[in-house]
């Protein structure tokens, strides 16, 4: 039978997973900004999404972003349109695009930034517009402008030269905390891409203030986790107390029984 003893370490549970909940939940964005295509680096002209996901489901979520020409501003405001909800779209992006963007709610909160380079170059690396997490896989491609089959593809960290292919694409099959550094590529002698920085995340604690986009997907699932599990303890602790008084009321019902029939054997 459930006593006291049972239930105060029960309730205790309860109380802290609150507290965690609340506590854990305060640590990550409150949304995230999503980029399609994802990558940072863009032609003129190429069309582009972002979109802001919200953990709790909750509106009023905007692109923002910051550029050297136009300041702070919102999408809609001279520049993109919303196409639905929290979604930004630009049409024919331009190097006056170029900038930081992040998610602003109502209540001033910001979600994790975002860089985007629009280049005027004829080839473009094609890498991931937000960090990743160590242990993943990372593809990085090589652009160029116009394809062409004699096209041969080099791709160099911090300036130095990791590789070449014939495909323009190049892989790191489980990423680490070295391979974090600026990348580049190049199509031929004098032809290279703009740089663009891969953001490398620890698996356990990735950054609330750079989030990758596979993150944003984790930190939903976590939120929800979080947000479920001090629910799920009380209904197992209602229904442990359900039960328990459920069988306290058998027994007794039992003992005034067992009690009527000595009496009745008496008479």
């Amino acid at each position: 039978m459930w006593d006291r003893m049972h239930l105060t370490p029960l309730c205790l549970m309860l109380f802290v997973s609150f507290l965690f909940s609340s506590s854990l939940l305060s640590t990550l964005p409150a949304a995230c900004l999503q980029v399609n295509p994802d990558r940072s680096q863009f032609f003129r002209y190429d069309s582009i999404s972002l979109t802001c996901k919200d953990q709790l489901n909750s509106t009023g979520w905007k692109v923002k972003r910051n550029t050297s020409e136009g300041g702070v501003t919102a999408c809609s405001f001279g520049w993109g349109f919303i196409s639905s909800g929290s979604t930004c779209v630009i049409g024919n992006i331009y190097p006056s695009d170029t900038g930081v963007y992040w998610c602003e709610s109502a209540d001033g909160e910001q979600s994790n930034n975002i860089n985007i380079t629009v280049t005027d170059r004829t080839v473009l690396l094609e890498s991931p517009a937000g960090p990743v997490f160590e242990g993943a896989a990372v593809i990085l491609r090589c652009k160029p402008e116009r394809t062409s089959s004699d096209h041969m593809f080099t791709f160099y960290k911090d300036g130095r030269p990791v590789g070449s292919s014939s495909t323009g694409e190049t892989s790191i099959r489980r990423v680490s905390k070295s391979d974090e550094g600026l990348y580049t590529c190049s199509v031929a002698p004098g032809v290279e891409s703009i740089g663009s920085w891969l953001a490398v995340e620890d698996s356990l604690t990735p950054s609330s203030s750079a989030p990758a986009a596979a993150w944003c997907s984790v930190s939903r699932l976590v939120c929800h986790l979080l947000v479920g599990t001090p629910y799920l303890l009380s209904t197992i602790l209602l229904g442990l107390i359900y039960r328990d008084r459920n069988r306290a009321a058998r027994l007794e019902t039992e003992r005034r029984g067992s009690k009527d029939v000595i009496m009745e054997t008496v008479v």
